[in-house]
C-alpha cells in the first residue's frame, strides 16, 4: 500500500441521490389527471471514509440511512450524483462495481435471521462468498476456512453442521459477521447490526466488531438510530434527516458540541441518567411527507429556531468552526448559542 493509497479515502460519496417512483397505476393517473410522483430517498449526499475508520450514520426511521448503504454496495444504482470505493467508480449500468470490488466489500443485514437461509446449513452460509467469488480452490479449502471463521467470531467449528434455526440472534449475526468476512474484505456496511437484538446481546456483538476491525483492519460504514451505539463505534458521526445529512463531524465533538438543532433534540432525547437537571427538549412533530418535502429547511416545521429564510432557502452542508460541517441558516448566522452536553 502506497503513501497516497492511505491519503485517499477508501469510500468516497459525492452528490448521490435516489429517487422511488411511487406514482399511481397509469390508468389512475390518466383517471384522475395526477401527475408522476417521486420519492427523494436519499437527496444530495457526500461524504468520505478514511481506510481503518468508522463512519456512523444515524436518524430517525425513513431519513435514508439504509438506503445509502444499498446504494454503496450496488444493491440500487444511484439516480443521481457518483461512488468511489478507492478511486475506483461505480460502472454506468445498474451502479454496478468490478468483480474485485465486490470481493472487498460485504454487507451485514439487521435481521439476522431473515438474512440467512434457512435451508442451508452453516457452512453453506458462511462458504457462498467464497464459491461465488472462487477464493477457494476446494471444497477441503473451504470447510477449513469456515472452521477458522466461525472460531474468530466466537462459535464454534462444529456448528458449520447446524442450520440457523438452531441458533440464538446474537448467534446468528456472528454467522453473518463470519459469512460477511469469508471473502477476505476491507470495508463493510453495517445497516443496524445489532438492533434487533437484546442490550446484552448488543454489546457483545460491538465488542466483537470493534476487536476484528482492529485485528483485520476493516473499514466500516455503521448505521443506527441508537446515538449511545454512535458514541462506542463510529469515529465520525452523519446526522440525516429526510434523505439529507444535517452535521458531520467527529463523534466525540458530537456528543460534546452539538450544532443542528435535529442532532440536539436526538441526544435530548437519551435519558439522562445521571439526572444532572439540564433542560431538556423533546423530539417534537412528526417527519415530513418525503414525497412531498417541505420548502427550504426540511427541518423548518420542526424546529423552533426556524426564521423565514429557513421556510424558502434550503441550508447547504458547510464547514462551521473547525471539522464541524453542519447544514443550518440558524447555526451559520449566530442564532444558536453553542451547546454543551455531557459527555
Amino acid at each position: 500500500m502506497t503513501i497516497s493509497d492511505t491519503a485517499r479515502p477508501l469510500v468516497a460519496v459525492h452528490g448521490v441521490g435516489r429517487d422511488f417512483d411511487v406514482s399511481k397505476s397509469w390508468l389512475n393517473r390518466v383517471i384522475e389527471r395526477t401527475p408522476r410522483q417521486l420519492l427523494k430517498a436519499v437527496d444530495d449526499v457526500t461524504f468520505e471514509i478514511m481506510r481503518g475508520e468508522t463512519l456512523g450514520l444515524v436518524g430517525e426511521s425513513g431519513c435514508g440511512k439504509s438506503t445509502v448503504a444499498r446504494l454503496i454496495v450496488g444493491l440500487y444504482p444511484p439516480s443521481r450524483g457518483r461512488i468511489e470505493f478507492d478511486g475506483n467508480p461505480q460502472t454506468a449500468d445498474a451502479g454496478a462495481w468490478s468483480a474485485d470490488v465486490r470481493r472487498r466489500m460485504q454487507m451485514i443485514f439487521q435481521d439476522p435471521y431473515a438474512s440467512l437461509n434457512p435451508r442451508w446449513r452453516v457452512a453453506e452460509i458462511v462458504a457462498e462468498p467464497m464459491r461465488a467469488q472462487e477464493s477457494a480452490s476446494s471444497r477441503q479449502d473451504q470447510l477449513a476456512r469456515v472452521a477458522q471463521l466461525l472460531t474468530q467470531v466466537g462459535l464454534s467449528p462444529a456448528d458449520a453442521r447446524k442450520y440457523p434455526h438452531e441458533f440464538s440472534g446474537g448467534q446468528r449475526q456472528r454467522i453473518s459477521i463470519a459469512r460477511a468476512l469469508s471473502s477476505s474484505p476491507e470495508f463493510l456496511v453495517c445497516d443496524e447490526p445489532t438492533s434487533a437484538l437484546d442490550v446484552s446481546v448488543q454489546a457483545q456483538i460491538l465488542n466483537l466488531m470493534k476487536d476484528l476491525q482492529e485485528r483485520l483492519g476493516l473499514t466500516y460504514l455503521f448505521i443506527s438510530h441508537n446515538l449511545a451505539v454512535m458514541s462506542q463505534m463510529a469515529t465520525r458521526v452523519g446526522v440525516m434527516y429526510l434523505g439529507r445529512i444535517v452535521e458531520l463531524v467527529e463523534s466525540a465533538e458530537l456528543f460534546a458540541r452539538p450544532q443542528h438543532p435535529y442532532t440536539r433534540m436526538l441526544l435530548d432525547a437519551i435519558p439522562d441518567l445521571e439526572m444532572s437537571g439540564r433542560p431538556r427538549t423533546p423530539v417534537a412533530g412528526e417527519v415530513a411527507n418525503p414525497v412531498e418535502p417541505p420548502a427550504g429547511c426540511a427541518f423548518h416545521p420542526r424546529c423552533p429556531h426556524a426564521n423565514e429564510r429557513c421556510r424558502i432557502e434550503r441550508p447547504e452542508l458547510n464547514q462551521w468552526r473547525g471539522l464541524t460541517r453542519v447544514a443550518c441558516h440558524a447555526v451559520e448566522e449566530g442564532r444558536i448559542g453553542n451547546a454543551q452536553h455531557p459527555s
